[in-house]
């Protein structure tokens, strides 16, 4: 990040403090420095040239850690980025996380500052920005009693070379969620060119038949979220076999469940897609239950008693 003036960046109003303030609408640390500037020519504002990610906070603790660092590492490989230290980004991330007992971490790699292109200067040096924010307010029955879903128009592109990746070019979500304002809809599907279902704008789903758990191929699109991975590798355990494949619309309305899944939310059974009814079934409330017994999903009453709050 370059020193000059003329070349910063505001994420927000300045802090009138040198310290992180913890707790607060948001703490940062760029590249360990307690800052809200970045630098103009950093190719994450120029390109999305980086990767982010997105963790659950519990009693200060960042969950799934082993998980989310094992994706940055993928991600950083695919897009030939030097990877940063894990052990750094560890004791930033509980610096900015200091006092909050629920929360969200995110983490931001971009490949750093450079010249005007596209090609990436040899000498590049990534950066980091390390931020926690406030536990987000979403209803704490959506866990148990499900939530309405849409259909989004916006579809997604097909591109192996990025597909899986939580890289930083959000366009199309951003694109899709600005599709509808209704506060009782909670998330929406995101189909590609070819009419297959993908995922959700923020999530991935699952669909339930015959006790057999089926989740979209994302060989050419998509977001390979951590906890899909994470019920994709504890599902087995509890006797739901497991498929990645080609979901179609027509799929979904014949399963006799449907869940979505992130490293946030958890898992949301879906009580309504598109107008049609679903029943609120076994399968989601059993994998949600085992997880929070695991610490894998941020779910215990103080958390919920915040968001009901």
């Amino acid at each position: 990040m370059h020193s000059h003036q003329q070349d910063v960046f505001e994420t927000s109003p300045p802090d009138q403090s040198s310290h992180v303030k913890a707790g607060t609408s948001h703490a940062v640390l760029v590249n360990g420095v307690a800052t809200q500037t970045v630098g103009f020519s950093d190719r994450g504002l120029h390109y999305g040239d980086g990767l982010f990610e997105t963790l659950a906070l519990e009693a200060g603790q960042p969950l799934c850690w082993e998980q989310h660092m094992a994706r940055l590492a993928d991600g950083c490989q695919r897009l030939g980025l030097l990877p940063p230290s894990l052990a750094l980004l560890r004791e930033e991330s509980l610096r900015v996380s200091a006092g909050l007992e629920t929360g969200v971490l995110k983490l931001i790699v971009t490949r750093g500052s450079g010249g005007r292109g596209y090609r990436p200067p040899a000498d590049a040096q990534p950066v980091r920005i390390v931020m926690a924010y406030p536990w987000p307010s979403y209803p704490a029955e959506n866990s148990e009693v499900g939530v309405r879903v849409r259909i989004c128009h916006t579809r997604l592109g097909r591109n192996p070379a990025l597909a899986g990746i939580k890289h930083l070019n959000r366009l199309e979500q951003v694109l899709a969620r600005n599709e509808w304002d209704d506060p009782s809809i909670a998330e929406g599907l995101m189909l590609d060119e070819a009419g297959q279902v993908l995922e959700g704008t923020m999530s991935n789903l699952f669909v339930v038949s015959r006790e057999r758990l089926f989740t979209a191929s994302l060989e050419t699109a998509g977001v390979a979220g951590v906890m899909r991975r994470i019920i994709m590798e504890s599902a087995p355990a509890l006797g739901y076999r497991v498929t990645e494949c080609t979901l179609s619309p027509e799929d979904l309305s014949t399963a006799d469940e449907l869940f979505l899944c992130n490293s946030l939310i958890g898992i949301w059974p879906v009580r309504e897609l598109a107008g049609m009814p679903f029943k609120v079934g076994p399968v989601a409330g059993r994998l949600r239950r085992v997880l929070v017994e695991q610490g894998r999903i941020a779910g215990y009453t103080a958390l919920e008693n915040r968001c009901e709050g």
